[in-house]
């Protein structure tokens, strides 16, 4: 049998296009949720490591203004190294995850996905600009949508349920203003 057809016979839990099956993964998933509450005490999340990341390269350039900082002072009290955070772990763990399962699967490729009528530029603008509005808003709330929608919804929290709500309902409002970028 040649590479390309071994290559398409699906293996367990991988449909024959290369992509889990969402229901495994989503199972998959919620384990991963209660062994993080039930080792760590706490539930997932991800805009924890980027601001953390900031506060350490802005204690490599400026260390006094930043440990005096109210925002990341705490973060590097008594020489704490900004970066041994548990969630800074966890997002490292999962960038190399996706990437090792996106190689295993033979579907890694450097691409801007994008509809014809948009520029390669104009659509990494507006992921850059979306991508900095979100981790503000993120920092902002303390918390982004995936310890919001993972853990407060796992936990059945009125406020998170709420907030998804919000989010499906505001993406669908903001869709009407980048429309034209996928109108192919």
């Amino acid at each position: 049998m040649d590479d390309k057809r071994r290559h398409d016979l699906p293996q367990a839990g991988v449909s024959a296009g290369g992509y889990w099956n969402p229901y495994l993964a989503g199972l998959l998933l919620g384990a991963t949720l209660l062994a993080s509450l039930l080792i760590l005490g706490a539930g997932l999340g991800a805009s924890a490591a980027p601001a953390r990341f900031g506060a350490w390269l802005e204690r490599a350039v400026a260390p006094e203004h930043t440990c005096s900082s109210e925002y990341f002072g705490p973060w590097c009290a008594d020489g704490q190294n900004p970066l041994t955070y548990y969630l800074v772990l966890m997002f490292a763990g999962t960038f190399l995850g996706g990437l090792f399962s996106t190689i295993l699967a033979r579907r890694f490729r450097v691409a801007t996905e994008r509809g014809r009528a948009f520029s390669t530029g104009s659509r990494l603008w507006l992921a850059l600009i979306g991508g900095c509005l979100v981790g503000f808003a993120s920092r902002l709330a303390s918390g982004c949508t995936s310890g919001q929608a993972l853990t407060g919804g796992a936990l059945l929290l009125n406020g998170s349920l709420a907030f998804m709500v919000c989010v499906f309902v505001g993406g669908y409002a903001a869709a009407w203003f980048v429309r034209r970028q996928w109108h192919d």
